[in-house]
């Protein structure tokens, strides 16, 4: 069978006050667009359909009809929810789902088996994915005890709750003429992350081995870091990565999806194909000077800029890179904390004094940023 493997659409982002709505468009039908073209059994969608628990109308509207999209392909699309997805509303959406032959996993459930998909390809292959949304701490604590554990089970790691529960998943993956599958949106220990995933969830206390995965699954399709790779475990565990770069930490990465071809005799070939249509970020350094002779490259940008801070800086900079989202004064030029300049301290100092010791200690020397302090506290005293 052939498999698409998917995640991390992140529809509805917005980039530094930029909607990105038409480029998510061009992306996922690019995404679709593959799968046309290569004809999966099967597509996996491993999380994070949304950037928000509460996406707008026009990103609903984006993501129902990608996956309609996909399931007119031929493919059978099960898709689940990650950290940035509301999984209750998610699963709100079943009846639709399963009207559209589309199988929605937004949250667990208290029956395993809800977690437990069958299915058969045209060629008669059979296959089966266990499929687990995305679990904080504290609704692992919940999800095991829905489960019937011990009291002394629950009481273990986050790392231990999840290993339990996919283990409970996969309880029926010994039949050895059936494809045994995984997915999963969480972080494992050893994988880079893709530079703009939320820190909040791919800190260590969310990490879990890859040991969690049982041996004889014949593939694990990952959700929730960005960047495409393999982890190394004891079976094939594989982020796809996201088909779209979020932000500037993500701009290196080669926004793919991943095409995996198995029999239940055979391993997984493996092969990443390229997405199109993405616009790429792109991060420039330089002089004013040096901006405004440099053609600016595609896309959008992020600009450090070598200059002193001043008025009018970044208006300067946004009329000869009118690209330009984010504006920085480059942070070699940036004093470094504790560098020796001094604190002002507050007591029996005026205002003016206060602003002008901090402008002095950022290195700060436009005396129109003074003078315009000047006018504004002027007005505020009168």
């Amino acid at each position: 069978m052939k498999i698409l493997h998917t995640s991390d659409w992140h529809v509805g982002k917005v980039l530094k006050g930029r909607s990105r709505l038409d480029e998510q468009k061009q992306v996922l039908a690019g995404v679709i667009e593959i799968a046309r073209a290569e004809r999966p059994d099967l597509v996996i969608v491993a999380g994070d359909l949304y950037d928000t628990a509460a996406p707008t109308p026009e990103a609903t509207r984006l993501v129902t009809r990608a996956l309609t999209a996909l399931r007119r392909t031929g493919a059978d699309v099960l898709a689940i929810g990650g950290n940035h997805d509301n999984g209750q509303a998610l699963d709100a959406l079943r009846p639709w789902a399963e009207a559209a032959g589309i199988v929605l996993r937004g949250s667990v459930r208290e029956d395993p088996a809800e977690h437990v998909i069958d299915g058969v390809t045209a060629d008669g292959e059979r296959w089966q994915v266990a499929a687990l949304p995305f679990l904080s701490q504290r609704y692992a604590v919940r999800a095991v005890e829905m489960y019937d554990l011990t009291p002394a089970e629950a009481n273990q790691t986050y790392a231990d709750h999840l290993g339990r529960l996919l283990g409970r998943l996969t309880e029926g993956f010994t039949e050895p003429d059936r494809v045994h599958l995984v997915t999963a949106h969480l972080t494992v220990v050893g994988a880079s992350t893709g530079g703009g995933e939320r820190d909040a969830h791919t800190v260590l206390g969310y990490a879990v081995p890859a040991t969690v995965f049982p041996g004889n699954a014949h593939y694990v399709a990952l959700g929730h870091l960005h960047r495409s790779q393999r982890v190394i475990g004891p079976c094939p565990v594989r982020y796809s990565g996201s088909p779209l770069a979020v932000d500037f930490g993500e701009q290196e990465n080669i926004p793919s999806v991943t095409l995996v071809e198995v029999t239940a005799t055979t391993a997984a070939q493996i092969r990443e194909v390229p997405v199109p249509a993405a616009v790429p970020l792109r991060t420039v350094r330089g002089t004013l000077a040096q901006l405004a002779e440099a053609e600016a490259p595609e896309g959008w940008l992020r600009v450090f800029v070598r200059e002193q801070p001043r008025a009018g800086l970044r208006e300067e900079v946004q009329e000869l890179l009118p690209n330009a989202l984010e504006i920085r004064i480059d942070p070699e030029l940036v004093p470094a904390p504790g560098s020796g300049t001094r604190t002002a301290q507050r007591a029996g100092r005026s205002p003016r004094q206060l602003f002008g010791d901090y402008l002095d200690s950022k290195g700060h020397t436009d005396q129109g940023v003074r003078e315009l302090f000047d006018e504004l506290l002027e007005g505020v005293e009168r």
